[in-house]
C-alpha cells in the first residue's frame, strides 16, 4: 500500500476492494474521509505559529509519524481544536482522526481527561483493529501527551509535566528524561545542538549536559552502530 500524509493516493483507493476490506466501517470513514487534518506544509506551519501545544512521535524513515497540534482555552482547561498529519497507513490515519474528534467533541476535553486518554479507547471508537495494527493508536496517545507536555512548557506550567514511568529526569528545569533523549536521536537528531534544538534540554539546567551528551553516544551507538 503506498503510504501518504493523511490523504489518499487514488491509486490505492481504487485497489481497495470490498472483500477484502478488513478494518471497520468506522476505520473505512476515517481513512477516505480524515476529520481534522492538515493537508499540506503550508497549513502546518502556519497553524503551528498559532497552536498552544505540538507533539511529534514517530520516524517516516523506520515507520509511521504522527504529528499533533492542539488549541487550548486556559481559563476552562479544555481542548478545543486538536490538528494533525500522518505518515503511515490506513489504521494510522484513522487512529489519528477519529483521536482528534474525541478530545473536541462536546465542548471538548479537559487536559485531565485527554491524558486519561487510552490506546483502547481509540480501537473501541474505531470497533476493533487488527491485533498487528494496535501500535498505530498507541501512537496516537503518545503524540497527544507530548502536545499536551508542551502546552504545559509553552505556558510556564512546568510542574504539571508528566514524566513516563520509569525515565530518568535529566533536565531537572523542564523534567526532559532519558526517553525523550532516545526519541530525539531516533527522529535524526545525532548530536546535542540538534537534540538540544529538538528538546530544549540543557537550555536552563546546564548541570544536565555532559549526561544528554553520553546519553546521545549511547543510543547513536545503540540503534545505528
Amino acid at each position: 500500500m503506498i503510504e501518504v500524509k493523511g490523504t489518499v493516493h487514488p491509486d490505492v483507493k481504487a485497489k481497495v476492494d470490498a472483500k477484502s476490506w478488513f478494518y471497520t466501517d468506522e476505520v473505512r470513514d476515517h481513512f477516505f474521509n480524515p476529520k481534522n487534518i492538515l493537508k499540506t506544509q503550508k497549513e502546518a506551519t502556519e497553524y503551528e505559529a498559532i497552536s498552544d501545544g505540538v507533539g511529534e512521535v514517530g520516524s517516516p524513515a523506520c515507520g509511521d509519524m504522527m504529528k499533533i497540534w492542539i488549541k487550548v482555552d486556559s481559563d476552562s482547561d479544555k481542548i478545543k481544536e486538536c490538528k494533525w498529519q500522518t505518515f503511515g497507513c490506513a489504521s494510522a490515519i484513522a487512529s489519528t482522526s477519529i483521536m482528534s474528534e474525541m478530545v473536541i467533541e462536546n465542548g471538548g476535553m479537559t487536559i485531565t481527561q485527554a491524558l486519561a486518554l487510552k490506546p483502547h479507547d481509540i480501537v473501541e471508537r474505531l470497533h476493533g483493529l487488527p491485533a498487528r495494527k494496535f501500535h498505530c493508536s498507541v501512537l496516537g496517545d503518545k503524540a497527544l501527551s507530548a502536545a499536551i507536555n508542551n502546552y504545559f512548557f509553552k505556558s510556564g506550567q512546568k510542574d504539571r509535566i508528566i514524566v513516563s514511568k520509569g525515565a530518568e529526569i535529566v533536565d531537572k528545569i523542564l523534567k526532559i528524561t532519558d526517553k525523550d533523549i532516545e526519541e530525539a536521536v531516533l527522529e535524526g537528531a545525532h548530536d546535542f545542538e540538534a537534540v538540544q534544538k529538538k528538546t530544549k534540554v540543557g537550555v536552563q539546567d546546564k548541570t544536565c549536559i555532559p549526561r544528554v551528551k553520553e546519553l546521545i553516544e549511547f543510543y547513536k551507538d545503540k540503534y545505528y552502530g
